[in-house]
């Protein structure tokens, strides 16, 4: 048995397409609507145990692993478009689980490396320290560090001002 760590909700919906739907994610559990099964489609992904064409996802190799589900035998291409068809899907697979990089000396950097400070940072300290407004600094915590880099931001108040960490 693989070790990845499932929450209930991701293990039914890839048992249940393994199961029923040979590995197609077409099921969801009746609590699971809207933004949350995108978010648990992306959670997902970002392990590389699901993997979607341009409409559909489907479970990989990883994701029967993480089961501890035999995997499928893959099926031959039979013609030359097939072939190029499967090798484009597969280089784009690589190409979207390839781990995002990030400059040394950019401003996010800078960023990150106050709010892992044991003392973490203040909204004022990250203008000041990058020359943003206070509506940007929040707008980077949100979108670029917490849902793009899926870092753990947390905030605090202290003596009536707000401290974020990377926890």
């Amino acid at each position: 048995m693989s070790t990845i760590q499932l929450t209930p909700a991701q293990h039914a919906i890839l048992a249940y397409a393994i199961e029923h739907t040979g590995g197609k994610i077409d099921w969801f559990p009746d609590n699971i609507k809207g933004g949350a099964r995108k978010r648990v489609l992306e959670g997902l992904a970002k392990r590389a145990l699901v993997t979607s064409d341009s409409t559909d996802q489907y479970v990989t190799a990883e994701g029967y692993d993480a089961l501890g589900v035999p995997r499928p035998m893959p099926t031959a291409p039979t013609d030359p478009e097939m072939e190029a068809a499967v090798a484009a899907a597969e280089a784009s697979l690589l190409k979207a689980t390839a781990p995002k990089r990030m400059r040394d000396n950019s401003k996010q950097a800078q960023v990150i490396a106050m709010l892992r400070r044991p003392e973490g940072a203040t909204i004022a300290q990250i203008c000041e320290a990058t020359d943003w407004q206070a509506h940007t600094v929040r707008g980077t915590l949100a979108g670029a560090l917490k849902k793009k880099l899926g870092l753990n931001v947390q905030s605090e108040k202290h003596d009536g001002e707000r401290v974020y960490r990377i926890v």
